[in-house]
């Protein structure tokens, strides 16, 4: 099935995959011949039989003499190829290997790819269709881990006593390209082995042989992606006349070229597949989590979910490893070194003991015998609980107590087959596992959650709305006041305060701080869609007033430093003299008190905002235009009398709008949308990414019966809203709609034309007789704002300014109080709430939004 996606069409990758015709002639290939065998080999893992029966279909049947007879047959029988292709021209040109009898199989990392190939290579044999096979792979890791793995099951006497007693070859001798390919041998080499340079046996032993060999790539995937005049010569190597090469299958666990799914596939079992049926662990990732620049505050949210999975998993006698995954060799290094030192600070240990904790792999010198050890990190002995590696750890590293992967950025997880290749390394269940099924944490970075839920499960597009509704008889609904105004321009020239000033002032304007921070990490998993919560600390670098007076008082003099060989005397500093240690520590003082911080110690977010405050000393005169409002009339609003908001199918499929919805909220939905809902709301569902149920219906303080947030840090502000710890702290909340409900006007300059604009604030709270306005923005805003939101916080901090003064005056006991908070600042706004110290409150952001243009 597929789905348009504005201009975009998406596709299920099983829609996409060749079936290969069950008619096959009995004289030919019967799959009853081999069931005994295959079931001794594969045990209950029907997928690997099922994978083995349909490509000996395909190489045995004599049905399709190459790759083009069943992607022909394919694309003029499926409408989702040629929705996909658009035209048959288009998918040869798709296919990699096309005059051949070629194919890959898909099977998710983890699920047994091995055995499907020691399968093909025997029955290829002993059906007497080739006399060697070659079985090529992209590392020496796979190399090893294969041999010893194909040398244990031909020495299977069970196993071989289940072949036919008609079979050609009944044990094959499984050798490298070292010894000579003899007839009925399984040869298992580095791919390196097929270059000319390189000695092999494989130029002699194969050249003029090729139709009575069978290729097998494992991996098949570097054959079509990587890079490098060596690799390329891989595929040159399978499409080379001079061997002639007839039966060509390729495995992998990450078919794509890039976000392209392989032309050529016939058969599939999905990760979907493997976690439902219990073959790999399930994954789960973040959803959203706490934003925070300083690497320190990252490191410790990482060792905090890794030491919680050291704590649940002891009972099971396993020790955790978590895997960072890096772009380069450069950064592989550093970031070990970082790791090393965060490590060596926060569990007080010596250099030695946190480098034996930390192990870096990558193909540099340095980190060769690290290789090596990969195979000894899951054995009770060893000490190594976190690897640093690059982009990739080799696949066939087969250890199983991957309980946590970290791709470091973005470049190491920007495609299908780089996320596919990162879960993979996860997937593995520990060995005679008991209880309830092991997780693979990926600490990703929230923004890419959507990118791992596309790889998991495929999108379908429906076009559907939901509407949020106010609840005309619910106890949350509250009076809103406003204020009617005439407008007056007026224009005039104003100097530009700067940082200078305000040092003179005597303080540096700080927003709020906590020092301990309980932060909530939001999990998803796949498959399911479930959502789980991590709760943790982030404990914020602080500094004593002392030590951030200092750091002030030594910019200073370097400032002075910098200008004392200026040309012009006017231009040479003496800020130290103006501001010697004594001004600088009562400045930082008073800050300090400004901000209500009465710990003494001062967090590195603030001290970097003090010492920001030596930024720009000069700035130059400008004009603006100012619309002057005069209020003329207090007027009210009900809760009750917003309009309705609406989201689409596609927005919350995408994740793009979240709704929120407690399980009685059925009874509200109109009989047209009630059908939708059911599907918004099946936890198993399309649009598990963009629904969210808050199960006790007491802490939905809301009067519609539903919330639609509009992007992610406003579902995480509702979802913190609806947190047990809030929810018993006010008496009721409202979702702004974008118009024509409460609107604040205002105006800003773009470009050179002045322009006006109705600002509708997101959300309001109501506690006691304090209504909390909140405008809810990215962190991004907090480093680059953009003028038309700094003129929506100066008009609206202007306008309840004046509304709390007409309400006083008119004895109306309601006080309002102005926010723009983004996620960085949520939970030290909920912590003050809660703890009662929430009146005054300034984050961040407002701090920023408030300095003069």
């Amino acid at each position: 099935m597929t789905a348009t996606l504005g201009d975009r069409q998406t596709y299920r990758n099983e829609d996409l995959v060749l079936r290969i015709s069950p008619k096959v002639d009995p004289s030919l290939w019967d799959d009853v011949k081999y069931e005994a065998f295959i079931d001794e080999l594969c045990g209950d893992r029907q997928y690997q039989k099922d994978a083995i029966f349909a490509v000996m279909r395909y190489l045995a049947g004599r049905n399709y003499n190459n790759l083009i007879d069943l992607a022909k047959e394919n694309y003029n029988d499926n409408d989702e190829i040629q929705r996909r292709y658009g035209s048959w021209a288009n998918m040869e040109r798709h296919l990699q290997l096309p005059g051949q009898l070629a194919c890959s199989i898909d099977m998710a990392t983890g699920t047994g790819k091995s055995y499907v190939l020691y399968g093909l290579a025997v029955i290829m044999l002993a059906e007497g269709l080739v006399d060697r096979v070659l079985v090529l792979c992209p590392s020496n890791t796979i190399e090893a881990g294969l041999s010893a793995k194909f040398r244990d099951l031909a020495s299977n006497s069970d196993l071989r006593d289940q072949l036919p007693e008609t079979t050609r070859v009944h044990t094959p001798k499984i050798i490298n390209a070292s010894e000579s390919i003899i007839t009925g041998s399984i040869c298992i080499e580095n791919y390196h082995a097929i270059l000319k340079h390189t000695k092999s046996s494989i130029r002699d032993s194969l050249i003029g042989h090729g139709a009575r060999v069978a290729v097998f790539n494992d991996e098949a995937h570097h054959v079509v992606n990587e890079s490098g005049a060596n690799v390329k010569r891989w595929k040159e190597f399978l499409l080379n006349p001079e061997y002639g090469f007839h039966y060509v299958v390729g495995v992998s666990g990450t078919c794509y070229v890039d976000d392209e799914y392989f032309a050529d596939v016939v058969y599939r079992y999905s990760l979907r597949q493997a976690i439902e049926e219990q073959f790999v662990k399930k994954v789960e990732y973040v959803a959203e989590m706490p934003q925070t620049d300083n690497p320190d505050e990252k490191w410790q949210l990482i060792y905090n979910r890794h030491q919680a999975w050291k704590i649940r998993l002891k009972k099971h006698g396993i020790r955790p490893l978590t895997i960072i995954v890096t772009k380069d060799i450069k950064t592989c290094k550093l970031v070990a070194e970082e790791l090393q030192a965060f490590l060596q600070e926060w569990e007080q240990i010596s250099p030695d003991d946190a480098k034996i904790k930390v192990l870096p792999v990558s193909s540099a010198p340095e980190h060769q015998p690290n290789v090596a050890l990969l195979k000894a990190v899951d054995r009770p002995s060893s000490k190594i609980e976190w690897i640093v590696s690059v982009s990739m750890l080799n696949e066939g590293w087969d250890v199983k107590n991957v309980f946590q992967i970290v791709p470091h950025e973005e470049r190491a997880f920007n495609s299908k087959l780089l996320i596919a290749q990162v879960l993979g390394r996860g997937l593995r269940r520990p060995t005679d596992w008991r209880g309830s099924d092991p997780v693979v944490t990926v600490f990703n970075h929230d923004a890419w959650a959507a990118r791992i839920r596309h790889l998991v499960d495929e999108i379908l597009e429906m076009e559907n709305r939901l509407t949020s509704s106010v609840i005309e008889n619910s106890t949350y609904h509250f009076v809103l006041h406003n204020l009617d105004y005439t407008r007056e321009t007026d224009t005039t020239d104003f100097a530009k305060k700067g940082e200078y000033r305000l040092l003179e002032d005597g303080y540096v304007d700080l927003p709020d701080q906590v020092e301990i921070e309980d932060v909530t990490i939001a999990f998803e998993q796949a498959v399911t869609g479930n959502h789980s919560i991590f709760k943790t600390k982030i404990e914020h670098k602080t500094y004593s007033i002392d030590e951030v007076a200092e750091d002030l008082y030594r910019h200073l003099q370097a400032i002075d430093i910098e200008s004392k060989d200026a040309e012009k005397p006017a231009n040479r500093t003496q800020y130290a003299m103006k501001f010697p240690l004594e001004r600088c520590l009562e400045i930082v003082k008073a800050s300090a008190q400004k901000a209500r911080i009465r710990s003494g110690r001062i967090t590195e977010e603030n001290r970097q905002k003090i010492l920001q405050a030596l930024g720009p000393l000069r700035r130059k005169f400008a004009k603006r235009v100012v619309y002057k409002l005069t209020p003329k009339a207090l007027l009210t609003v009900n809760t009750n009398q917003r309009q309705d908001v609406s989201a689409s199918a596609a927005d919350i499929r995408r994740g793009v709008k979240t709704v929120f919805f407690t399980p009685d909220c059925a009874n509200t939905i109109p009989v047209e949308q009630q059908e939708f809902f059911a599907c918004v709301t099946d936890h198993d569902g399309d649009y598990r990414a963009g629904s969210e149920e808050v199960a006790n219906a007491y802490d939905f303080k809301t009067p519609c019966n539903m919330a639609i947030a509009d992007a992610g840090p406003e579902r995480r502000f509702i979802r913190i809203l609806c947190d047990r710890n809030n929810a018993t702290q006010i008496d009721g909340w409202l979702k702004n709609s974008p118009q024509r409900f409460y609107a604040i006007e205002y105006a800003w300059k773009k470009g050179e034309h002045p322009k006006r604009g109705d600002f509708s604030p997101d959300f309001f709270i109501k506690k006691a007789n304090v209504i909390y306005v909140i405008e809810v923005k990215e962190d991004a805003e907090i480093s680059d704002p953009s003028p038309e939101n700094q003129k929506k916080f100066e008009y609206a901090r202007d306008h309840f300014i004046r509304l709390n003064g007409w309400l006083q005056n008119e004895g109306i006991p309601i006080t309002y109080q102005f926010n723009f908070l983004t996620p960085k600042d949520f939970n030290k706004f909920f912590i003050k709430l809660r703890q009662g110290d929430v009146i005054g409150f300034r984050s961040e952001l407002d701090i920023v939004l408030g300095k003069p243009l």
